[in-house]
């Protein structure tokens, strides 16, 4: 089930993800606390089409990924082994972590508490983590014996490098988080209770900023832009006066009115 509001108040089922639009920032919350935000088959399925109707949502300039309560997400509910051995890199799980990697939009994790399996693949799959002090994170595939899909083994260790990703997988230890943050799990480490505030600070940011920009650089570096589509992010630059604006802007000492938004996709 999914829940989406604009605002507070609003009772939750048991296990869902909760979507709040807040002027140009979508939080997505993983709401199951009773297992510590656990993913449920049902909540790997919904987020993909939850993902699409934001990235579609024209308001919306960047996402929050977060749990309720102290904890991020405790990994995912394992349901049936023969199930998820057969599924491989074809789970839920994985279709689910694609779709984040490749939302068109800045995303960021913020993390409070546990942070592991399940939960670290959805983090990984954020562009931006960013952590409270009592965030722990860990990878227990091996403690399982099962193995961790292809895709995402590779994405944690573009992440953190081959070493770090190694010890994580080979141990399935937890770590915390000022040692996530040394070997570039997370990217800021705050008290908990300045989690909030810097992520709103973040968000705020990215928003003012130019979408073009901002959505050209995560194609480019996430390298899902080859010279054509290159030449088509210039032709962009060229065709929609964000350039001029903000040189304007930068001249004028005035905040920039940036107006791109991505074209319809037919």
């Amino acid at each position: 089930m999914v829940t989406r509001t604009r605002g507070k108040g609003v009772t939750v089922a048991d296990s869902e993800l909760v979507v709040d639009v807040t002027g140009p920032v979508a939080t997505v919350t993983i709401h199951n606390p009773a297992r510590r935000n656990a993913m449920t088959p049902a909540m790997w399925r919904q987020l993909p089409a939850l993902l699409d109707d934001l990235e579609a949502d024209a308001t919306v300039r960047a996402l929050v990924l977060t749990g309720a309560g102290d904890a991020f997400c405790a990994g995912a509910d394992l349901g049936d082994l023969d199930e998820l051995v057969e599924a491989g890199d074809a789970s839920i799980a994985v279709a689910a972590e694609e779709r984040l990697a490749a939302f068109a939009k800045p995303t960021i994790a913020a993390i409070r508490g546990a942070c592991v399996g399940g939960g670290c693949q959805l983090a990984v799959a954020c562009d931006l983590r960013i952590a409270a002090t009592d965030a722990r994170f860990g990878v227990p595939p091996a403690r399982l014996g099962l193995v961790y899909p292809a895709p995402t083994t590779r994405r944690l260790a573009r992440l953190v490098g081959p070493a770090a990703a190694k010890h994580l997988l080979f141990t399935a230890e937890l770590i915390d988080a000022d040692r996530a943050l040394r070997i570039g799990l997370v990217d800021e480490v705050l008290p908990v209770d300045g989690l909030a505030g810097r992520v709103a600070e973040l968000t705020a940011a990215i928003a003012a900023r130019s979408q073009l920009s901002i959505a050209a650089a995560k194609e480019i570096i996430d390298d899902r832009a080859d010279d054509d589509r290159v030449a088509w992010w210039w032709g962009q630059v060229r065709d929609s006066g964000e350039a001029r604006e903000g040189v304007a802007a930068f001249h004028d000492r005035r905040p920039p009115r940036f107006g791109w938004t991505p074209p319809i996709q037919h």
